[in-house]
């Protein structure tokens, strides 16, 4: 019987999504030009109804019509290789999905080539990694709504489950599902960063060891800090190295690495004009942690060997719970702020309220505080930034104090926080009637006559600095 869904590109996250499928009752068919992966596929495959194709042509006959293809192969020239190799034998009906970490021009692109061919193009969003493509993923898929209707079934039946359903949605028009993906890991980045300075304030001013750092994070994760990446970040305190009998954590060089989502998440919303420091900071700081060998170099240069301030663990570990909700919240409120200038600039038409369904679970910023962001854009579609919301007001200004004071413990025991504290000057500028940019508009004005406006009537004006 022929397949009902394929896969091209078995590698761990197309492997584990296609017998994701599999478990669910549908036959599947995978294809990988590496034969070990094929391989690799039919082992795991536990009696489910899973063949392999050695070639493009037997995979596409394996299938039934009209065909579903969905593509998990690295981002770039690779996709665009894929499809030319497919575009011979599709027939108009067949949907092609790319479900890889794709940036969103390259998905508007193929979007608009394959529009008028009568073949359908989602470009999907993916997140969970591999456990997640295994047992459940959160999916963003764009393009047209008939083309998502036509992979739904299949889609909400191998999706997460919140206590609101599947976690999948049709996110909006062309490139809005990976445009969707891609806040979300310029999202996860701020908030993995965030959850670092946090264990660095903890143990450097706190002195928590490992196992009470396990304890407080544990603890967190069952109450309002309740989110996949605090669950694992107590899960990793635990860990120990097998070679050395340590603990892992201290094992581990302090070099972050990066694939580009979040760069690419701070450079559009660059071009789009919206403030999202947080997630930028967290770029930066990856770009800084891996500058190993010049940090090491430059630490000796600057003496900074003043005696540590101690804080009682209790009153810290209070302190940092709510900093790293606030820097939580702000970073999903700069996230959800720039789609929503994204979808109005690009026409993607991305309903908010659908993102933050379908990330209550199987995605890597899934959290407890996602039921909170969902009834305010419930409440209010038209919400630009949940800073604004009713829903929030009272919690932010409670979590506020506790961050200043975080920020002071940090300062005065030399901790970087860039995270934290832009989080927290973010907030401070988006709710202060007056900034100092007026000053900045006198000095524009002064060295190239870039006019200004004024604060008692309407129009703009230049002044001759130089001739008063």
């Amino acid at each position: 019987m022929a397949a009902h869904f394929g896969m091209i590109g078995l590698g761990t996250m197309g492997r584990n999504l296609l017998l994701n499928v599999a478990d669910h009752g549908y036959e599947v068919c995978g294809y990988d030009p590496n034969v070990d992966q094929q391989k690799r596929l039919l082992a795991e495959a536990n009696g489910t109804k899973v063949t392999a194709a050695e070639s493009i042509p037997e995979f596409l006959s394996n299938l039934a019509t009209p065909r579903i293809i969905m593509l998990l192969v690295p981002a770039g020239k690779i996709v665009d290789n894929v499809l030319n190799e497919l575009l011979p034998f599709v027939e108009k009906g067949d949907i092609i999905i790319d479900g890889g970490n794709t940036h969103f021009t390259d998905t508007d692109r193929r979007y608009d080539t394959l529009q008028n061919s009568g073949v359908h193009f989602i470009g999907m969003g993916v997140s969970g990694g591999e456990e997640g493509a295994r047992r459940g993923p959160s999916m963003m898929p764009g393009g047209n709504e008939e083309s998502y209707e036509l992979v739904k079934e299949i889609l909400e039946a191998i999706a997460a489950k919140s206590d609101e359903g599947p976690c999948v949605a049709y996110m909006g028009n062309k490139a809005a599902g990976h445009y969707t993906k891609m806040v979300h890991n310029g999202i996860e980045y701020a908030m993995m960063q965030l959850i670092s300075e946090t264990y660095a304030v903890l143990k450097k001013a706190g002195e928590l060891n490992n196992n009470e750092l396990h304890l407080a994070f544990d603890k967190w994760n069952k109450a309002e800090l309740q989110s996949f990446l605090v669950e694992i970040t107590a899960a990793v305190f635990t860990q120990k190295d097998t070679e050395t009998g340590n603990d892992l954590i201290d094992m581990i060089l302090d070099k972050a690495k990066q694939k580009g989502t979040g760069m690419w998440t701070s450079q559009n919303a660059m071009d789009l004009n919206v403030p999202i420091p947080t997630i930028d900071i967290s770029v930066t700081m990856r770009y800084l942690s891996a500058l190993k060998d010049q940090r090491v170099s430059n630490s000796k240069l600057y003496n900074r060997t003043a005696d540590a301030t101690v804080i009682d663990k209790e009153l810290i570990t209070t302190l940092c719970k709510s900093a790293l909700h606030f820097g939580f919240l702000i970073s999903y409120a700069q996230g959800l702020h720039l789609l929503k200038v994204a979808s109005n600039t690009y026409n993607y038409n991305i309903a908010l309220p659908d993102v933050v369904k379908i990330w209550k679970g199987g995605c890597i910023i899934r959290s407890a505080m996602l039921g909170d962001l969902r009834k305010a854009y419930v409440d209010n579609p038209e919400l630009v930034n949940i800073i604004s919301s009713p829903v929030f007001q009272s919690m932010f200004a409670s979590l506020r104090n506790d961050t200043k004071q975080v920020l002071a413990i940090a300062l005065e025991n030399d901790i970087p926080v860039a995270g934290l504290a832009s989080a927290l000057h973010y907030f401070d500028a988006y709710t202060s009637e007056n900034l100092a940019a007026n000053l900045i508009q006198a000095q524009r004005d002064f060295f190239g006559a870039h006019t200004y406006e004024r604060i008692d009537k309407s129009g703009v004006f230049h002044t001759d600095w130089d001739g008063q």
